[in-house]
């Protein structure tokens, strides 16, 4: 198939292409190389991919209407995976607008493309932070997200509701995926692995914040690669128990689904921290702080949909998921 990726030159769209590419698709890769974090390190992602046979990049930014639809009508994609979005948190709380141009409006161009192409399935990340403040673990899809505590997770989940209206007017099938707190080799540097390496490394503290009691459903970035190839391959189908009198979230009348991949397996951050402690041989000096606004104390994915209908489960142990990070990161950045 040829397949459209976007955010190609990033943590997940990278690893997500190598793997369409290993099975023999084309792969059409998108991404603007912004400077949210190290652009070095989204070159050399996107260097390991250019080499590759059956792999084209364009330079193109998501909320530019008329760039996007250009490579579109070029093209032409069986199917789409969405992966660019402005990502984190905390930045949503710095720079809102960022979040409203790349993951809202960037999104419904995204969606107006696959409209006119005839894009045969779409599929999107969304994530576990559309949760919000619910504390009904493990957190299901088939349970309402009314309550977000980020800006980012309400650009979110905005995109489940725009991808489901566009499933039901024009009959494109959408598959959403809301990702738990996804680690591993080739990582973003904003991220608490990545950032924790590099510190201990160093020598210097780590900010843990809610004082490491955090539990998160960390997931090996393979997994949920695996995840998303899977549903790719299987194109959303209106479901056949929708009942409008009793509305699910995660099914519809329309083509359109919704699935959490997760490990299923929540961890203490302290844990977490100890896990690599062992993995470095070195002990972190912790800088303890309380809980960040927009944050949330615990994550948990409900999986038993994407066993269901994808015959799938993320099983990575965070010791071999951490254990492959930091043998990447010293490799990559020739250090210890």
């Amino acid at each position: 198939m040829r397949i459209l990726v976007t955010g190609a030159a990033g943590f997940i769209g990278s690893t997500t292409a190598h793997k369409l590419l290993d099975r023999g698709d084309e792969v059409i890769g998108l991404d603007n190389l912004n400077n949210y974090y190290d652009v070095t390190l989204k070159h050399a992602r996107l260097d390991r991919l250019k080499i590759r046979q059956g792999f084209a990049f364009h330079l193109v930014d998501i909320a530019d209407q008329k760039a996007l639809t250009k490579v579109f009508s070029e093209t032409k994609p069986d199917r789409v995976i969405h992966l660019a979005a402005q990502a984190g948190v905390r930045y949503s709380l710095e720079n809102p607008h960022a979040y409203i141009e790349a993951n809202v409006t960037g999104f419904l161009n995204i969606l107006e493309n696959v409209r006119h192409i005839g894009t045969q399935h779409l599929v999107f990340a969304s994530t576990s932070s559309v949760y919000g403040s619910n504390t009904h673990m493990p957190f299901s899809v088939h349970a309402g997200v009314d309550h977000p505590v980020s800006l980012y997770a309400v650009t979110k989940k905005s995109n489940e509701l725009m991808a489901h209206t566009y499933a039901h007017l024009f009959n494109i099938p959408c598959t959403g995926l809301r990702f738990f707190t996804v680690y591993g080799p080739w990582g973003r540097p904003d991220m608490a692995l990545f950032l924790f390496t590099k510190k201990m490394l160093a020598g210097e503290p780590i900010d843990v914040y809610n004082h490491g009691h955090h539990t998160r459903d960390f997931t090996y970035v393979e997994d949920i690669v695996e995840g998303i190839v899977r549903t790719c391959d299987k194109i959303a189908e209106p479901h056949a128990e929708w009942n409008a009198a009793k509305p699910d979230p995660a099914i519809s009348s329309a083509p359109f689904r919704l699935y959490n991949i997760g490990s299923n397996n929540p961890i203490k951050l302290s844990r977490y921290i100890e896990v690599l402690e062992e993995a470095l041989g070195v002990k972190a000096e912790k800088n303890l702080l309380p809980m960040q606004p927009g944050d949330v104390a615990d994550t948990y994915a409900d999986v038993d949909d994407l066993i269901q209908d994808m015959g799938y489960q993320p099983d990575t142990p965070i010791e071999d998921g951490i254990a492959e990070f930091v043998k990447w990161y010293k490799q990559y950045y020739e250090v210890g």
